[in-house]
């Protein structure tokens, strides 16, 4: 009897056992998961992102699935494919390359998994919603400053991102829709680089310098990486501080670069309202609700909801206000008191 009475005992605890395992596992499965897949952490804002994505997605009670593929296409699809055995709610893509990324977003809707393009448009696919900095204004920006700054007049280099990336597409479209309109500039090179590579702008830089005998007025970079490449060249032949050299992203050096004179102006892309828009329309998303948004592109295949995030000129005189005291980057960190964030 007394075994019967453990045996009856047992089994209730067992079953009282697998009522809780049950119903901790449905609150874990109530609780969002977002996927957050980055092309590189290889460039110093893009820690910023996943900081601020995972911040508000803590805050808004959503965990956060992680990946960054080191700007290789390979990578990037073996680490959608993971997330997505892990069963995320809603995946936010920086695609390596817009085209490439199509079939991970094909992916993602055969299991039902709604898409987030960030900061890039993946072409040819399905998106639900692209979020994004407002590129071609960047370039409009940059143009505007450099026109002002050299009279509209003079030969110009524009130096792009990578070659099909939307981001540079949008911010060399901007630029060129004001530099078109003065018959006195001329763009004497306007080239790509991959991976958006500051050595690789340098070397174009160089070549421009040589092969039109140091006659350059303007260098506009599709991001501070390559306006970095650009400054270089322009320090070994004595240049810098004599050629216009505008970037976008407000990397601490380009800051740096600024407040020393040899770099003009950057345009900084809030970090912290994209990532936070991201997480919001994930989220939005994986509860199947409504996104808001504020414009529409077409990726090729259709007409894509666009969230755009606002962006600012910066210079000398206002790094205090909008970079420093805003939390972007540190005081130390900017006027050299100490080490960069």
């Amino acid at each position: 009897m007394s075994n019967l009475r453990f045996s009856s005992r047992l089994v209730a605890a067992v079953a009282v056992g697998l009522v809780f395992v049950s119903c901790t596992q449905g609150k874990r499965a109530a609780r969002p998961r977002l996927g957050f897949v980055l092309a590189t952490l290889n460039e110093e804002r893009y820690a910023k992102d996943r900081r601020f994505f995972e911040e508000l997605a803590a805050r808004k009670g959503a965990d956060v699935e992680f990946a960054a593929c080191d700007d290789k296409v390979s990578v990037q699809a073996a680490k959608v494919e993971a997330l997505l055995a892990k069963r995320v709610d809603a995946l936010v893509l920086q695609p390596v390359n817009g085209e490439a990324a199509s079939p991970l977003v094909a992916m993602a809707k055969r299991d039902g998994v709604p898409v987030v393009a960030y900061d890039r448009l993946v072409r040819n696919a399905d998106v639900d919603v692209y979020v994004t900095q407002d590129s071609f204004r960047v370039g409009v920006l940059q143009a505007e400053a450099a026109v002002a700054a050299t009279g509209g007049r003079g030969n110009y280099v524009i130096l792009m991102g990578e070659a099909g990336h939307s981001v540079a597409e949008e911010i060399t479209r901007g630029v060129r829709s004001v530099l078109d309109r003065n018959a006195r500039i001329k763009v004497v090179v306007q080239q790509s680089h991959p991976g958006w590579s500051t050595s690789a702008a340098l070397a174009t830089v160089e070549n421009a310098l040589t092969r039109h005998g140091n006659d350059i007025q303007a260098i506009l970079a599709n991001n501070d990486g390559m306006a970095l490449g650009a400054v270089q060249a322009l320090e070994e032949q004595k240049l810098a501080a004599k050629v216009f050299v505008g970037g976008a992203d407000a990397d601490l050096p380009a800051i740096r670069n600024i407040l020393r004179g040899r770099q003009a102006m950057t345009v900084l892309k809030g970090i912290q309202p994209l990532a936070e828009a991201a997480v919001e329309a994930a989220l939005a998303l994986a509860r199947r609700g409504p996104v808001a948004a504020d414009a529409k592109v077409h990726n090729g295949l259709k007409e894509i909801p666009v969230i755009n995030t606002p962006v600012v000129v910066i210079t000398k005189d206002n790094v205090r206000e909008l970079v420093v005291d805003s939390g972007f980057h540190s005081y130390d960190a900017v006027f050299g008191r100490g080490p960069a964030e």
